[in-house]
Order: C-alpha cells, then structure tokens, then sequence
C-alpha cells in the first residue's frame, strides 16, 4: 500500500520562502520518479516539478525555475520542494505524486502518476 503524505504548507510573504516535504510509505520508492503538482483556485492542477529514482534528471515547469528545488532522499523514503522568492501566484494547492512506473527520468504529466497525496495547503501573501 503506497501512501504518500505532504507537509509544510502554510502562509507565507511575497519573498519569503517555505520547504514542503512529502512521506512516502510502500515499496519500491527508490525506484520511482516523484513529482509536485499544484491546484490554486478555480484552475486545473499543473506540473510543478520532478525528480528521478536516481536525482539525476530533473525538471521544472517555467514559473519556478530559479526559485524552486526539488530533492529526494531514498533513505528517508522522503521528497522535499523547496521554495524561495514566493509569489502571490504560487498559492495553491500542492501534491506529492509518485509516477506510475519504475525509474524512468522526468515526468511532466498527470497521466504518469499513479499515487498522490492529500495536498497541503501555500497561501503566499502579498
């Protein structure tokens, strides 16, 4: 049973900086790409970034580039996105996901996602 479970949402200044971390139980994660996706209101949810099994390959959707960094650590079973220089526009909801296959690099689609968690909530305020 995958289950996966975001952390460290919360509110924060334009500017200002927070470090989401996403759980992961169930086997095999070292084997599988992870990804944040993001739903603000009224929109659909949308790619945010990715991380390899490996942490060799990696990818950002434009808009964070520069201010967002995504890392793993296998040990801990556990998937971080840090997040700096925030923005009004990144409020939202943020998801951990974890691809529906084994290894593989980026993977920028809903579709290749099998297991996602609850969400946790980033309010940036201006």
């Amino acid at each position: 049973q995958v289950q996966l479970v975001e952390s460290g949402g919360g509110l924060a200044q334009a500017g200002g900086s927070l470090r989401l971390s996403c759980a992961a139980s169930g086997r095999a994660f070292f084997t599988t790409t992870m990804g944040w996706f993001r739903q603000a209101p009224g929109k659909e949810r949308e790619f945010v970034a990715c991380i390899s099994w490996s942490g060799d390959s990696i990818g950002y959707t434009d808009s964070v580039k520069g201010r967002f960094t995504i890392s793993r650590d296998n040990a801990k079973n556990t998937v971080y996105l840090q997040m700096n220089s925030l923005k009004p526009e990144d409020t939202a909801i943020y998801f951990c996901a974890r691809a529906r296959n084994l290894y593989g690099g980026t993977k920028v689609q809903e579709q290749e996602y099998a297991y996602w968690g609850q969400g946790t909530q980033v309010t940036v305020s201006s």
